[in-house]
């Protein structure tokens, strides 16, 4: 009888470096200068002024993003409006409503509000602005 084969462990054992993302992206910009990018953009702003959809529907994808949802039908449209119902209200109260309705749930709020300060806080002193960094990807805070 022979041994059962033995599959490597992938986790604990020896494994050879895979890219990331954050390798490429390093060279990505290390390739393309703000300069350079500044161009592409002012190309593409210039084409979308002079009609090219592609260049529109580019810049566009950039500055608002892709919408995250679909547009609500006429019919609910006419059915929130004879309801009173606004969604854009809804969706703005709900936090609040919850937090009203649900104060156990909340109790937190302010503490995790104060810890995520103090991070904000701690990354602004500690990573340098994007323009002043060699290489925005791989730089590490605290390297000069």
């Amino acid at each position: 009888m022979m041994p059962k084969r033995r599959t490597p462990e992938l986790i604990r054992g020896q494994a050879t470096h895979r890219r990331t993302e954050g390798d490429y992206m390093g060279a990505l910009l290390d390739a393309v200068s703000l300069a350079d990018w500044r161009e592409v953009v002012q190309g593409a702003l210039e084409d979308a002024k002079g009609g090219d959809a592609q260049a529109r529907n580019w810049l566009a994808q950039y500055l608002i993003g892709k919408p995250e949802g679909k547009a609500p039908t006429p019919l609910t449209v006419v059915v929130q409006q004879l309801n009173g119902a606004d969604p854009v209200v809804n969706r703005l109260a709900k936090p609040l409503i919850d937090r009203q309705q649900f104060p156990s749930l909340h109790q937190n709020d302010d503490w995790a509000d104060g810890i995520r300060s103090r991070i904000a806080s701690e990354l602004v002193e500690k990573i340098k602005p994007v323009e002043t960094v060699p290489n925005p990807a791989t730089a590490r805070p605290g390297e000069d």
